[in-house]
């Protein structure tokens, strides 16, 4: 990314790359490769415990082949030399990217691990070893199986990024259409205090934008709408370590009364997105609606991007006819919040506080949380819809429930506390950006596609 979009005056922060040869060749020596395939051939993944115990397994094999002096030797050296340009003890995010994540059909979304603000290349080392490890993370394994990737033809390199200070100011994420209708002469832009991560994990209601793409490009410089988040919290840099890398504050409550950047930023954002889809447009041959995730530098104000990626769930809909679902019925609505997708669902929910709560849920429930994580998509993948406290339309809860073609309600205040396990529950995402949560089960209709 940076090679390609540095050049056109996008603001990208310097780093490096391992690359996925270094992952390939751990993988050619010392019968690593025998020692995996002897865990996953043939594992089933609906056995929870199995999966668990083999993935940790091929983990501590991966982790154990990437220690090589060589490989060592070239992290410490490329780290070095950022520190010359950047500053001794230079913070990086670094990030895991497998050969086939991002792909038009399939993000692999939060599959693989990232860790943030590490300084010193001996942390930096057993963050990249950790990386490479997180290609059999449980949720990595499950995905690909059900995606038809074969374990083995899939590698994973890892990206070593100067980390951005947005905990002094601001990020987001940018999409190049609406995720909702997939709507593309628009630009969805999203912003939150502190670093980005409480977006993705929705952990946090941001604001949000939209731009339209047309009036833009003939000079016209406004925000075509404009809504004000809850920005609960913001995370920062925290204490130097793995485990304390980064903490989260809550934000006062006068600046959460404010948008997080202003209007002028907004603009420049959307104008940054439409180059690099045009950039990734040309080079694919064909339109490619972009997934972008900006920061704000608290120092200097600039605006940066820090990753960019085909978006794929809206852009993949067929433009040739659309669906419209209809609530035939009322009830006392429990709790609102922002839709994702236009379906209606019905079903008995299940409250989910921790990970202990999963082994409890039952097929054609709905799922009820705080926020979701990536451990909980094998459950996700058999819930007939989401409701979660916090989170906007980017974050994890709305990225996966796209993906899986079900209804979610992502942050209803509340919801966790006025809605127990067992309620007979509607989830209606088909009256526009606000969707409900009605009591009952109501009856509903698809009249048919048109």
């Amino acid at each position: 990314m940076y090679s390609a979009l540095a050049s056109q005056g996008v603001a990208v922060p310097n780093g490096f790359a391992v690359t996925a040869d270094a992952y390939r060749e751990a993988l050619s020596r010392d019968g690593v490769a025998d020692k995996l395939h002897r865990l996953l051939d043939g594992i089933d993944k609906s056995k929870i415990r199995q999966l668990a115990g083999k993935a940790a397994k091929a983990r501590e094999v991966i982790y154990k082949a990437m220690d090589t002096p060589l490989l060592r030797e070239q992290i410490v050296e490329a780290y070095r030399q950022l520190e010359r340009e950047a500053g001794i003890g230079v913070a990086v995010a670094v990030r895991s990217s497998a050969t086939a994540e991002d792909l038009p059909t399939a993000s692999f979304a939060g599959q693989h691990e990232s860790f943030l603000n590490v300084r010193g290349p001996k942390d930096l080392f057993e963050a990249c070893r950790r990386c490479f490890a997180s290609i059999f993370t449980d949720r990595a394994i499950s995905y690909r199986i059900d995606n038809g990737f074969d374990h083995f033809k899939v590698a994973l390199s890892v990206a070593v990024m100067k980390m951005i200070r947005s905990d002094l100011a601001a990020s987001g994420v940018v999409f190049t259409l609406d995720t909702e209708t997939g709507f593309r002469d628009v630009v969805f832009v999203t912003g939150c205090y502190g670093l980005g991560e409480t977006i993705v994990q929705g952990q946090v209601d941001p604001d949000e934008f939209y731009v339209h793409k047309p009036t833009l490009s003939q000079g016209f410089r406004r925000v075509l709408r404009r809504r004000l988040g809850a920005k609960q919290i913001r995370m920062i840099y925290g204490k130097r370590g793995s485990s304390h890398a980064t903490s989260t504050r809550n934000v006062p409550d006068a600046e959460r009364q404010k948008f997080c950047i202003s209007d002028a930023e907004v603009l420049s954002l959307a104008e940054i997105a439409v180059r690099i889809e045009a950039h990734y447009s040309k080079h694919a041959g064909v339109s490619m609606p972009m997934d972008i995730e900006w920061a704000k530098e608290g120092v200097d104000g600039k605006l940066y991007i820090i990753q960019a990626r085909p978006e794929t769930v809206a852009s993949q809909r067929s433009s040739d006819f659309y669906e419209t679902y209809n609530l035939k019925g009322h009830g006392p609505v429990i709790v609102n919040g922002r839709a994702v997708g236009e379906k209606i669902a019905s079903g008995r929910t299940r409250r989910i506080s921790t990970a202990r709560d999963l082994a409890a849920f039952r097929p054609g429930e709905i799922l009820v949380a705080p926020a979701t994580s990536p451990d909980w998509e094998p459950v996700m993948k058999i819930a007939a819809g989401i409701i979660t406290d916090k989170g906007g339309r980017t974050c994890h809860a709305a990225i996966v429930a796209r993906e899986l073609g079900i209804p979610a309600v992502v942050g209803a205040t509340h919801a966790t506390e006025k809605i127990k396990s067992g309620t007979d529950v509607t989830i209606c995402c088909a009256e526009g950006d606000m969707a409900a949560s009605i009591r009952g089960r109501l009856p509903s209709t698809l009249p048919g596609r048109q």
